[in-house]
């Protein structure tokens, strides 16, 4: 008897009969022998409308004490989530019992909007499991140790799901989604993308860094530091499909490389529309520089992405990064306060129309030219170039954003992505 943790997302659970369909598909898992637990979204769009409702009383909510309640009431959602697949799941006729994040209890750190995973403590879950119970719990959120509510950002519940199944040393976690597998890109932006049978955790693990949201990249993390076993599939496939067969579909993310993996160079391309650049110019050139711009924006909370320092002429240099364009203000006001005046830099400047495209592939490690081809295909398009990032299994350029697509569709198509079995 397999212990498996269902994650469900927000369109899945996004109406009372898709709620239905849920928990017809969680019973007969239950009924076939397993031990369930389930851990749904919000419903779609709730948390947006929730976030919605506070942003008209507070348009920049930034402060700690702003940010802890946006978690007060963005966990909301989940909670009403979990207490109507409980419901929905007794009315099957199977015993079901739902959870918030602070009740298992889920313990995170005290970063609102972006808390990170501490502990879980498993033994009120597992006494209902013995009990024959399915156990909901709400992902998204969890509780600091000083007894407040923290949610874990967007995506979220993707986290939440494996951290659970890593808890509980699950065989199996399902990411039940709106599509049936992972792509080699986004099929709304090239028709002729394939779903991939299989994919390794360090491809999935950069794909989600990239840009691509079938997983949040945290939930790719704690997969593959617990080694948690991990399928995406959609949940839209008849609810009495099965098992075996709903077993063997979506997108497997494994953690072997094998023969059929080598035989791609590159498994996919992954874009991101979410960022911005920020340049500080008139740099002095000097050791710990880049300590003294990107330590603030650290300390800030501010992830950074892409990074380039220039080249000195005369003494001076030019600073560039990438951000979340949802922190593009926020970087921009602290350089421009506490940055410039602490470094004597000239000037900041910003850019929030640029997006990063990127190809990734375990096959790139053993073969040569691969940069090279990816830069002559957006040459041939006549795509500029801004920046550039690499690593072992991945390149990612930083481009004008109204050149997406068209760099999207020539990358695609220039690594043949469109030919053959997928990986």
């Amino acid at each position: 008897m397999a212990l498996i943790v269902h994650k469900y997302g927000g369109t899945s659970m996004g109406s009372t009969e898709r709620i239905r369909n849920v928990a017809k598909r969680v019973a007969k898992w239950a009924r076939a022998g397993h031990r369930m637990v389930v851990v749904p979204s919000a419903m779609s769009g709730e948390t947006n409308r929730l976030l919605g409702l506070a942003k008209e009383l507070s348009p920049a909510a930034t402060t700690p004490e702003l940010q802890r309640e946006l978690d007060m009431i963005a966990s909301t959602g989940e909670q009403v989530s979990v207490g109507l697949l409980a419901i929905a799941l007794q009315a099957e006729g199977m015993p079901a019992v739902s959870y918030t994040g602070w009740q298992v209890p889920i313990a995170t750190d005290s970063a609102y909007t972006k808390a990170r995973i501490q502990s879980i403590d498993d033994q009120r879950v597992r006494a209902d499991l013995t009990a024959g119970k399915v156990v909901i719990i709400t992902g998204f959120q969890g509780i600091d140790e000083h007894g407040n509510i923290t949610t874990l950002g967007r995506g979220g519940s993707d986290t939440s799901a494996v951290a659970v199944a890593a808890a509980l040393k699950a065989d199996e976690c399902l990411i039940y989604t709106d599509v049936d597998g992972v792509y080699t890109t986004d099929p709304r932006i090239v028709p002729e993308a394939r779903r991939l049978h299989t994919i390794s955790f360090e491809e999935m693990l950069e794909m989600a860094s990239l840009g691509s949201k079938v997983l949040q990249i945290r939930s790719v993390e704690f997969a593959g530091k617990y080694r948690v076993p991990m399928r995406v599939l959609s949940s839209f496939t008849p609810w009495d499909i099965d098992i075996a067969e709903e077993a063997r579909s979506g997108t497997l993310i494994t953690f072997e490389e094998d023969e059929k993996m080598e035989q791609a160079v590159v498994s996919g391309i992954a874009f991101n529309r979410d960022e911005a650049k920020i340049s500080l110019l008139g740099v002095p050139d000097r050791p710990g520089i880049a300590f003294s711009i990107l330590g603030p924006v650290a300390e800030a909370n501010i992830d950074v992405d892409v990074i380039i320092q220039n080249v000195s002429h005369d003494g001076r240099t030019d600073f560039s990064f990438t951000v979340h364009r949802n922190d593009y203000q926020r970087t921009v006001d602290l350089l421009k306060n506490a940055v410039v005046p602490a470094t004597g830099a000239a000037q900041v400047t910003g850019d929030t129309k640029i997006c990063k495209v990127s190809i990734v592939g375990i096959g790139m490690r053993s073969h040569v030219g691969v940069a090279s081809r990816m830069f002559k295909a957006l040459s041939d398009e006549g795509i500029n170039i801004q920046m550039i990032t690499t690593s072992e299994i991945k390149t990612s350029v930083v481009i004008d954003e109204k050149y997406m697509e068209l760099a999207v569709r020539a990358l695609h198509k220039a690594f043949d992505l469109d030919q053959g079995a997928a990986a």
